[in-house]
């Protein structure tokens, strides 16, 4: 089976869209969204419907909860950018049916996805919401083997929009170190899959994976999109901080 596996969207339709043509050339069985499908970006409306409409199985991001519930944990730049969010899902009422689904949908979403020795989260295995895994922590290992606890074999993730594996002996390999494809075997991993649409590795283009469970490999797969047209929107909307849009540029 081959699968699409995207994440960290965040309302970024241009970036969003140049993925999911890619992925129909890759012709996968399925895709998952491991979430943050909204906020910071420009076109949330846009991006949920087209998650609802192509995502096999969607993973609830803290974004995603702090549209429907009182956010926590936000800095400033990301609370604001929330409420704004939220407003947009809120006012757009040309279809009130399409509207509804739309909140039914968030507030459905699981948290976490276990499927045999396989585990969709958007943060942790710990924390599959919140918690944040970040490529330093390889240096403390009492934390990676409690995380690497919660899970039994292969855990994909997002959350820090930083793309690359953790392996239980204690690595950390970057898109670049396994020239974007790496082979699953006995070890087991967890897989940040990167961010379609606000990435922090420094690089701009947009990241997701292709999981093939019969040729046992996750491709990082990098696509080039329209990132001024982005950062355009953004600098146009006083409740986002120009940052989010700025940002982009450099994958930061």
């Amino acid at each position: 089976m081959k699968r699409a596996i995207i994440s960290d969207i965040h309302g970024n339709i241009e970036a969003l869209e140049a993925v999911l043509k890619e992925i129909q050339a890759q012709r996968p069985d399925e895709i998952i969204c491991l979430g943050d499908i909204i906020g910071y970006g420009p076109d949330p409306v846009p991006c949920l419907d087209r998650i609802m409409a192509v995502s096999t199985l969607t993973i609830m991001g803290n974004h995603d909860q702090a549209a429907i519930f009182d956010p926590t944990g936000f800095n400033p730049v990301a609370l604001r950018a929330i409420y704004w969010t939220r407003d947009q899902l809120e006012k757009d009422s040309r279809n009130v049916e399409q509207s509804h689904r739309r909140w039914d949908y968030l507030g459905e979403l699981p948290r976490r996805h276990d499927e045999g020795e396989f585990l969709f989260v958007h943060g942790s295995p710990r924390d599959p919401t919140n918690e944040y895994v970040f490529p330093e922590y390889i240096y403390d290992r009492d934390k990676m083997a409690a995380l690497m606890q919660r899970f039994e074999k292969y855990c994909f993730q997002g959350h820090t929009h930083i793309p690359g594996v953790f392996t239980e002996s204690g690595s950390f390999f970057t898109p670049e170190d396994v020239k974007n494809v790496y082979h699953l075997n006995h070890e087991k991993v967890m897989v940040n899959v990167g961010s379609v649409g606000q990435p922090r590795d420094e690089d701009p283009r947009a990241c997701y994976v292709i999981l093939d469970t019969d040729e046992r490999t996750v491709t990082f797969v990098r696509i080039e999109y329209d990132v001024a047209t982005t950062r355009r929107k953004i600098l146009a909307i006083p409740e986002l901080d120009n940052m989010l849009g700025e940002r982009l540029m450099g994958g930061r």
